[in-house]
């Protein structure tokens, strides 16, 4: 079996917080990806937000695929690491990379490797991962777009983008 290393990117003109709000918010994930269910795993009675070696389980829309990811890095606004741990490609690490962009918004960068793999799946999962980067930007401008109209929306995505010249008047 073969290794294989993808990355892809997009830019969102979301600010890196809001992009990092929708990868930590499970209910958001079936909106902007191919999954049908993402699950944290957290004990009974705990609301708190996710940290580091915390445990999710992700269900495809299609078929029945599984797997369950652990977080192995946070850097708040800035990164998101995950391996998996079981499932069908136990072999997988995920890292999602957000830096802002002076002109505004967010670059996306998604990177995965795959310790063993087989070639016929290199392409799709290149091309899926492009995609799952693609879905995440444009879901992120819509969350923009929406809070720009004056939509009310869940408290989750009500942060403010506001801009350094807006900082500074409001100092």
């Amino acid at each position: 079996m073969s290794s294989l290393a993808a990355i892809a990117s997009s830019h969102s003109s979301a600010s890196a917080a809001v992009v990092y709000a929708a990868l930590l918010d499970a209910e958001s994930w079936p909106l902007w990806s191919a999954y049908a269910d993402v699950e944290w795993h957290v004990p009974a009675g705990v609301d708190r937000p996710a940290r580091v070696d915390d445990l999710h389980t992700i269900r495809s829309r299609i078929g029945r695929a599984c797997c369950r990811d652990r977080v192995v890095e946070m850097v708040l606004d800035q990164r998101f690491n995950c391996e998996q741990t079981a499932g069908l490609f136990t072999s997988h690490r995920g890292s999602v990379n957000l830096a802002r962009v002076l002109h505004g918004g967010t670059d996306i960068t998604w990177s995965a490797t795959y310790r063993h793999t087989l070639p016929l799946l290199d392409m799709l999962r290149s091309r899926r991962l492009q995609v799952w980067v693609h879905d995440l930007a444009s879901y992120a401008n819509s969350i923009v777009s929406r809070n720009s109209h004056g939509c009310s929306m869940s408290s989750r995505f009500n942060l403010l983008e506001a801009s350094p010249a807006d900082e500074a008047a409001a100092q």
